[in-house]
């Protein structure tokens, strides 16, 4: 059996510590954003810094998603064979990564709703990530808006690729990967410029789950991952030279879009033109804009790298335990309302535990099994 140390040895050899340290930054975010579920009365500025985590573990993960995924594209798609055969081959190592625990805890979020009496609407669009493709959210196992973006980002990049590659036959495929990848950015910004001229926000609530969380104005953020991996590809010498003044330039983007942004008043009710076209795909560049430190910082010391890996390695596993799962049946067996605040704390404490520890289950007993289905057996 697989241990927790016997793993994360396993792993490391293999990992970029950096990556792996980006993923769990990510996943610890959107953790510290549900527990303010917790805590409903309390306001200060802490919990401000949590809503602003939700949105920015989200929005990391998917410029993170697009530039590991771009590696892999790019390298299938300037060989000379790149057909419908290596698209679907491609989606196969996709879908075997990501569906079989989507499915999984679909099926038990199902379960629960019937036998808790929680809110279940229109579930066969969950079996094919249509829950928000372009329409607002539904509220049952609303975490998994991300993970429709995520999905149908696998699916339309590779068929958008083999296009020009059917049609022109040309010698420079690095120009018409970024070409493509470009003109695919275009077409969901002018999505977003159709939504700012045919809805009207008045309030952060409704951007956040009628634009923020719809697929048809979202697959940029991953486009613009998949964007910076070309430039790591074809400009390694600009990506590692100038990776600290991306950096700097990255800190500064995020000082201005998230403190600058009140300071000034740009609000959603006075600039929505500003949030309904601009403000998400700058923050995916924003966020880009770390991918060349992170993706160079190589290995750290084994006191940091271990419980790195192991957040990284379960992330998945955790976010789609520890919200509609872990904390609503916790919820609902506990009457958290009635507590004291260090009734809260433990409560808190005995929340992350679990979803920890289910997390590592899941990964070790299902995921992981299953993920080394793709080394083990042709899947193409």
């Amino acid at each position: 059996m697989l241990s927790f140390n016997g793993m994360i040895t396993e792993q490391s050899a293999k990992r970029i510590f950096g990556l792996d340290l980006i993923r769990a930054t990510a996943i610890l975010m959107v953790l510290c954003s549900h527990i303010l579920s917790i805590y409903p009365n309390v306001t200060n500025k802490l919990t401000q810094v949590f809503i602003l985590f939700g949105y920015w573990g989200v929005e990391i993960f998917f410029v993170l998603s697009g530039f590991l995924i771009g590696n892999i594209l790019y390298k299938l798609y300037i060989k000379d064979d790149f057909t419908i055969h290596s698209v679907f081959s491609f989606l196969k190592r996709r879908w075997l990564r990501t569906l079989p625990n989507y499915f999984l805890i679909l099926l038990l979020n199902i379960v629960l709703a019937f036998a808790f009496n929680f809110f279940m609407q229109d579930v066969g669009y969950y079996f094919f990530f249509f829950q928000n493709f372009s329409h607002s959210m539904r509220p049952f196992f609303s975490e998994s808006w991300s993970l429709s973006v995520e999905e149908f980002a696998y699916l339309f990049t590779p068929f958008a690729l083999l296009i020009p590659t059917l049609l022109v036959k040309s010698k420079n495929k690095s120009k018409w990967f970024i070409s493509v990848v470009l003109f695919l950015i275009l077409i969901f910004l002018f999505n977003k410029i159709i939504y700012y001229f045919t809805t009207s926000n008045t309030t952060i609530e409704q951007w956040n789950v009628s634009l923020k969380a719809v697929v048809i104005y979202r697959i940029d953020s991953i486009l613009i991952g998949i964007a910076a991996s070309w430039i790591s590809l074809n400009f390694g010498k600009f990506w590692m030279k100038q990776k600290a003044t991306l950096f700097f330039l990255g800190c500064g983007l995020l000082i201005v879009m998230f403190v600058g942004v009140g300071f000034f008043g740009i609000f959603i009710n006075t600039h929505p033109f500003f949030w309904d076209v601009l403000y998400l795909p700058i923050t995916s560049v924003t966020f880009a804009l770390f991918l060349p430190v992170f993706s160079q910082w190589k290995s750290a010391p084994s006191w940091l790298s271990k419980p790195i890996i192991f957040v990284s390695l379960i992330s998945y596993s955790v976010y789609l335990l520890h919200y509609s799962i872990v904390l609503q049946l916790m919820k609902f067996c506990f009457d958290t309302a009635s507590f004291s605040v260090l009734q809260l704390h433990f409560f808190t404490f005995f929340y992350l535990v679990t979803t920890f520890l289910l997390s590592f289950c899941l990964y070790k007993f299902f995921e992981k099994p299953i993920m080394d289905l793709r080394g083990g057996c042709k899947i193409d």
